[in-house]
């Protein structure tokens, strides 16, 4: 196979060590069907299982180990059982929280206009006004050890004081077939509540204590990338893909106006 691009493997999110968020209210639930909220329940369910391991990490019990430090950007890991390796990344963006945000979330179908590992991301659905479910395809890269993924994902927002949070966690949806050329990240036919057996890819947006124009940006990730792919290729994979990711999206925040 070929290797997937840099900074490709976004089924992103981030995530603050914080209690239980406080979730944004959704559409009123009498105007959702049952699948609509099968999306919010999953959501959700992702967000408090991130949450719970990221509490996990911060106990200092499951120290990690750094691995690199790129363009501001601290890079780690930690082994976490059932898990395997979890990847950390942190920086700190001159971004208000509101402006990352929006980045990350309400224009995430213009990310491939300045992530040049992504395809494309497309919105299928958006679920009041914190959950959406996404289908996004990374970018070919000739010479690399990993070809192309796609994601079918539930996307969901909470907030708590100035801290964004965003997690995001594959789904099922029947009308979207596989990919021609692609290998679906944590794919198959399964009941619609049941979640991959691993970390939510999760990120969190909080304001800085010392800079309110600048953002703190967290970004857990372990992922099954499917195929045939030594583990030692994933371990290289997965924190450089964050590396590049947060490079790509600094520069875009640098030379870009707010919308």
């Amino acid at each position: 196979g070929k290797l997937v691009g840099k900074g490709g493997l976004f089924t992103l999110l981030c995530l603050v060590p914080a209690a239980c968020p406080e979730l944004a209210g959704n559409t009123s639930t009498s105007q959702l069907s049952s699948v609509d909220l099968s999306y919010i329940t999953q959501g959700e369910a992702a967000l408090q299982q991130a949450l719970s391991i990221l509490a996990s990490l911060d106990t200092g019990v499951n120290a990690g180990s750094l691995l690199s430090q790129e363009n501001g950007a601290t890079m780690s890991s930690t082994a976490l059982p059932g898990l395997g390796k979890v990847f950390r990344a942190e920086v700190v963006l001159p971004m208000p929280v509101a402006r990352l945000h929006q980045e990350l979330f309400e224009r995430i179908e213009q990310m491939p206009q300045w992530n040049p590992a992504i395809s494309t991301v497309k919105v299928l659905q958006r679920i009041g006004r914190d959950t959406l479910v996404t289908h996004e395809v990374t970018a070919p890269s000739p010479g690399n050890l990993v070809g192309q993924r796609d994601f079918v994902s539930v996307r969901h927002r909470g907030r708590k004081e100035t801290a964004i949070y965003l997690v995001g966690t594959a789904t099922h949806i029947e009308k979207l077939p596989l990919q021609k050329g692609c290998i679906r990240v944590c794919a198959g036919r399964r009941p619609l509540l049941e979640a991959c057996r691993e970390l939510p890819p999760c990120c969190i947006c909080s304001g800085s204590p010392w800079d309110p124009s600048h953002t703190r940006f967290t970004w857990l990730l372990s992922m099954d990338l499917k195929g045939w792919i030594p583990t030692s290729v994933i371990n290289r994979v997965l924190p450089q893909s964050q590396a590049d990711f947060i490079k790509h999206l600094g520069w875009h925040l640098s030379t870009t106006a707010c919308p």
